[in-house]
């Protein structure tokens, strides 16, 4: 073993994206250890086939580069589905005559469409890139972890090759709910998360979810697809995710209608996600209009960027009759204006129906900030007996909720959450490092579960 390079390839090229993985994934790479057990860790890309050392992981702020590099991005991407578009049409492909003319119209259709411009725009990059990152070489023995958003790149080849040279590939989960859940997403994402995770099962050595639940649900799904005596090959474990608030500024301003919200003195109890299907917010909507009914003054934010499937939903927050009212909406947040609302709000709901982890539930509760959830496992395993729980059938056992911590002032959770603790970014990113270096020395074993106030 040589050296732990910790892949960043979808952050490098999109630095201002700061939803969920994105979030992560920066925060991780930001607080790398230089080293771990002796072992080198780097921060490393996948650019046009070739691996590079990241300097420099967010943007120069040059628009003409950052513009292009968006744009560059974007092809590859496009290359990439182009890529396995073909790779599903050769698998239908019952002759050889057959494949080798797909096999053309393939490399030469990519090389007018994709190739050549990657090409093009990969040389007016090299200004930018070696202030950026610098080449670097592999080695055998190279453990190469898969910590981005991979199914959105193109280096699908390149990390096999690697893998053929003696490079061992970690894969980092986040969920699997677009196996689990596909109902959630577009049917172009679901193929795309498909087709990564069968790659990824084919490719990958080891496997580190953040969470004790998604590693169990990993370990699952993959003795389904290998069997047990194939996937006993392997290894599993987890990390948890750190908490702060990387891009917050102490200078910057907040925004002035969130800032207005709290210098009321009505509770607020805030809402903090992408607003798609998942997460469940016509739920929260029924839930507070029957605490509204039963004369609640609580009001209810709702902060997050909007997604998709979300039409209606948000329609039915536009017309609301207790819109700016008791209900208010936020769709571009800074992290100092979030920063805020953690800071002055009466409690976080948060009703996902599913949840690979749940990072706003950290955010909130490591800043004292109570949290109501959805009694769901991954919730369980975060909150444990500091959260307050909801049945996601009953939108009334979320409005109990609501209106009982209004009318006594006590939050209905068994321990308080001034004694719950996490840990930091720092400690997560060397707790990833740690946990993957073990397992490559380690025969592969089932890791013990570890829970809320112990991560």
């Amino acid at each position: 073993m040589t050296r732990l390079l910790v892949e960043c390839t979808h952050v490098f090229q999109h630095p201002k994206v700061n939803s969920g993985i994105q979030r992560v994934v920066r925060n991780v790479i930001n607080q790398l250890p230089e080293s771990m057990d002796g072992v080198e860790c780097i921060p490393v890309v996948m650019l046009n086939g070739k691996l590079y050392r990241v300097l420099k992981l967010g943007a120069l702020n040059i628009p003409f580069f950052d513009h292009l590099m968006t744009l560059g991005g974007r092809l590859g991407r496009l290359a990439h589905r182009f890529w396995q578009l073909h790779q599903r049409l050769d698998k239908r492909c019952t002759s050889k005559l057959a494949r080798r003319a797909l096999y053309v119209a393939y490399r030469l259709t990519a090389l007018a469409c994709f190739s050549a411009p990657l090409r093009l725009i990969d040389q007016v990059n090299q200004y930018q890139l070696p202030k950026r990152c610098s080449p670097l070489q592999h080695q055998p023995g190279d453990q190469l972890v898969l910590l981005d958003s991979s199914w959105h790149t193109d280096f699908f080849p390149f990390a096999e090759r690697l893998k053929r040279e003696g490079v061992g590939i970690v894969a980092v989960i986040y969920d699997l709910i677009p196996l689990t859940h596909p109902q959630f997403y577009d049917t172009r994402l679901v193929q795309v998360f498909n087709e990564w995770f069968d790659w990824i099962t084919k490719t990958a050595d080891g496997y580190v979810a953040i969470s004790a639940t998604v590693c169990d649900q990993v370990r699952v799904e993959l003795q389904r697809r290998l069997g047990s005596a194939k996937a006993s090959e392997l290894w599993f474990d987890y990390f948890h995710l750190g908490s702060e608030l990387d891009l917050s500024e102490a200078t910057a301003a907040v925004e002035p209608r969130l800032a207005r919200l709290f210098k009321a003195p009505q509770p607020v109890f805030l809402m903090v996600s992408t607003i798609e299907p998942r997460k469940n917010h016509d739920y929260l909507l029924d839930a507070f209009e029957l605490a509204w009914a039963a004369g609640s003054s609580a009001r209810l934010c709702i902060a997050g960027r909007i997604g998709w499937k979300c039409d209606t939903l948000l329609a039915r927050v536009r017309n609301h009759p207790q819109l700016n009212h008791r209900l208010f909406m936020f769709n571009d947040l800074s992290d100092t204006s979030l920063e805020h609302a953690y800071s002055h709000a009466s409690s976080l709901v948060f009703p996902s129906f599913v949840e690979g982890f749940g990072l706003p539930l950290v955010e909130a509760m490591q800043r004292g900030l109570p949290a109501m959830g959805s009694d769901i496992p991954v919730f369980r395993e975060i909150g444990g007996e500091f959260m307050a729980y909801f049945d996601l059938a009953k939108p009334q056992s979320l409005a109990d909720l609501v209106v009982r911590f209004e009318r006594s002032g006590q939050f209905p959770a068994t321990r308080e959450v001034a004694d719950w603790r996490w840990i930091g970014w720092r400690e997560a990113s060397a707790q990833l490092a740690e946990r993957t270096l073990r397992n490559l020395v380690e025969a592969p074993v089932r890791t013990e579960r570890q829970y809320a106030n112990c991560p």
